[in-house]
């Protein structure tokens, strides 16, 4: 299984982005899938998840700005960023539990997920 995150990058508040986790190695619409992020000197959060349903999850913080979506034909997730915070600069990965896990429980539980991506960076200016 790899997963290779991109479409990190540096953006003034107010601007949008859209990351994308192209996976390989395994059937990813079968599976939950996750974003998370790090900011320096914070622990790890999640931000959006969806599962092998289709059903998404987004952290308070995130929720009607963020949206992921997922394209069947090409293997991957997207994390789609809007109205962009300097609070949302952080380091962006993706995660997939090759388990069960909901959604919601993919997007409480960085733990529980089996593979991870090695990031890309976002960073957004005030």
């Amino acid at each position: 299984v790899q997963l290779v995150e991109s479409g990190g990058g540096t953006v003034q508040a107010g601007g949008s982005l859209r990351l994308s986790c192209a996976a390989s190695g395994y059937t990813y619409s079968s599976y939950s899938m996750a974003w998370f992020r790090q900011a320096p000197g914070k622990e790890r959060e999640g931000v959006a998840s969806i599962d092998s349903d289709g059903s998404t999850s987004y952290a308070d913080s995130v929720k009607g700005r963020f949206t992921i979506s997922q394209d069947g034909a090409k293997n991957t997730r997207y994390l789609q960023m809007n109205s962009l915070k300097p609070e949302d600069t952080a380091m962006y990965y993706c995660a997939v539990d090759l388990g069960k896990m909901s959604s919601v429980q993919a997007l409480r539980n960085d733990h529980g997920m089996d593979y991870w991506g090695k990031g890309t960076l976002v960073t957004i200016s005030s």
